[in-house]
């Protein structure tokens, strides 16, 4: 013992600072983040002042988004939450808030955007010599992700637990969710002191819920005959174990009777708190189990983005911060001759099938509204009709990278590598919009602007998945390219893409929305 303390010492205490270059000096280090920052510490979310930026495509460097998408990963756990914070950006870059419910007052060169159900958005700059009739180039994307929410009524008791009563929501990896460190983030409506209700968001960031997984002793075979829960029995977070005081209890017997069960009383307290509000004032509730681990960079290389909600929150926001960057400058929509827009959905998870979803009518609206408002009421012979075929939609939603482990869930000519570019989808049963002609012009616009593109075919013995694309694209009538960032562990609580991916998503959406008249207007088809 007493040599193994003096080797002890000797290593902590004697043994010199090290002089030349190790691995351990090229480890990023933690780096200080602004107060409104919703974590006392954000892994590898930056480059510290200390790490050299060797590349345009570092963190910090002018060219990359890629801190500023972890940012809005970290602020965005709810699709309410993602379209707040992509509605605060647009603010302050100058873009004009519009109600849906009123008369719209639109200018060419002007850049408006409008909200429904905070949950979906829709972003719009108007180029200075657009005439109606002219197209509409967009990029569209989704706001939500597989999670699970809080039922109705999701209070329970069980042995003397607190548990909390979930419903999942899309098709969630939803073993994933066992064992992490959980919360609840959404929206409430509470009651004002003058008989009002407010709209509010709230985030619990502290870990909150738990989903224990049974140990293996008492499930022997779990390795053997994998792990099977049952998603109503045992996918039930865990809050707290019930006090013998029931103080809390007694009180709420005397709300709302409505809400009698909906909430626990200790949540109910914990989120009243988050809002400086009363418990009672708490009315209604939309709330979403979340993963409390921050969003950050991983790899050997830190060419990894470690992540939830990746699907569809990185499309997302390539695709909003592209329209942003693409007018931001006095002289950007000077011979713009079409509408840049961008539309984020939620519902897509679950078939789009909802007033905030792809299935509603939401974007060819606009779409409309902004023909006819330019137009003053003079609204010539076909002008929509026109106006949809001349227009172009980006539909971007996350596409299957292969995976190392699992090469032969691919098409054999078919596998998208990460780091490698936007991939193209296709499918000959139109599960993606892309056509012979929409994937020609998308991939010759990366052509122009040396950004790389990979194509992606599903086997035909398996089932392929879908996006809103032919939603859209059935809609009204309007051409449309299927395309995403390549990732693996799509649905899991935690994703994984490549970092130089983002970057390339997001030149390439700028690409498109600076440039894609010129190109479009090489190639006819119907003429």
């Amino acid at each position: 013992m007493a040599a193994i303390s003096r080797l002890q010492v000797q290593f902590l205490h004697i043994t010199p600072p090290l002089k030349s270059p190790s691995v351990f000096s090229r480890l990023p280090q933690f780096s200080r983040i602004s107060p409104r920052k919703f974590f006392t510490h954000r892994p590898l979310c930056s480059v510290s002042d200390s790490t050299p930026q060797s590349s345009s495509s570092e963190i910090g460097s002018s060219s990359s988004i890629v801190g500023d998408l972890l940012d809005y990963l970290n602020e965005s756990w709810t699709q309410f939450h993602a379209t707040a914070e992509a509605k605060r950006q647009l603010v302050a870059a100058g873009f004009h808030l519009l109600n849906e419910d009123e008369d719209w007052n639109l200018k060419p060169g002007g850049r408006y955007f409008f909200t429904r159900n905070m949950s979906c958005l829709v972003a719009f700059s108007i180029g200075e010599k657009y005439v109606p009739g002219n197209g509409f180039h967009v990029i569209a994307a989704h706001t939500d992700s597989p999670c699970l929410k809080l039922k109705p009524k999701s209070s329970s008791n069980k042995c003397n637990c607190l548990m909390v009563n979930v419903q999942t929501y899309g098709g969630g990896l939803w073993h994933t969710w066992f064992d992490r460190d959980l919360s609840v983030a959404g929206r409430v409506i509470v009651r004002g002191s003058d008989g009002s209700y407010f709209h509010k968001l709230v985030k619990v960031r502290r870990p909150l819920l738990r989903i224990p997984t049974l140990a293996i002793h008492l499930d022997r075979t779990v390795n053997q005959d994998g792990f099977k829960p049952n998603f109503e029995t045992h996918l039930i977070p865990l809050m707290a174990i019930k006090m013998k005081d029931n103080s809390m209890e007694s009180e709420d017997e005397g709300n709302d009777p409505l809400l009698k069960d909906a909430l626990h009383p200790l949540l109910k307290q914990v989120i009243s708190e988050e809002l400086c509000c009363a418990a009672d004032d708490i009315v209604s509730f939309e709330l979403n189990v979340c993963d409390t681990q921050p969003s950050c960079l991983g790899g050997g290389n830190e060419e990894f983005i470690l992540s939830g909600r990746l699907d569809n929150l990185a499309s997302s926001y390539c695709a909003f911060r592209a329209l942003i960057d693409s007018c931001g400058s006095h002289g950007d929509l000077i011979s713009e001759q079409a509408v840049r827009m961008v539309a984020l959905f939620d519902n897509e998870e679950v078939g789009s099938g909802s007033i905030q979803g792809a299935g509603a009518p939401t974007m060819f609206q606009a779409m409309r509204r902004i023909a006819s408002d330019i137009a003053q009421g003079h609204v010539g012979e076909g002008v929509f009709e026109r106006a949809f075929r001349q227009s172009f939609l980006v539909s971007a939603d996350m596409a299957h990278g292969v995976h190392p482990n699992f090469m032969d869930k691919h098409e054999e000519h078919h596998r998208p590598e990460m780091q490698k570019g936007l991939v193209i989808k296709h499918n000959a049963n139109q599960r993606y919009a892309t056509s012979g002609v929409t994937a020609f012009l998308f991939r010759e616009l990366g052509r122009i602007h040396n950004l790389p593109t990979q194509d992606f075919v599903v086997r035909n013995d398996m089932g392929c998945g879908s996006t809103i694309g032919p939603i859209l694209a059935s809609g009204v009538g309007i051409r449309t390219v299927d395309c995403g960032i390549p990732q693996l562990s799509m649905h899991s609580i935690r994703e994984i893409c490549g970092k130089e991916d983002i970057d390339t998503a997001y030149k390439y959406f700028k690409a498109f929305y600076q440039s894609f008249s010129s190109i479009d207007r090489k190639l006819k088809v119907d003429a």
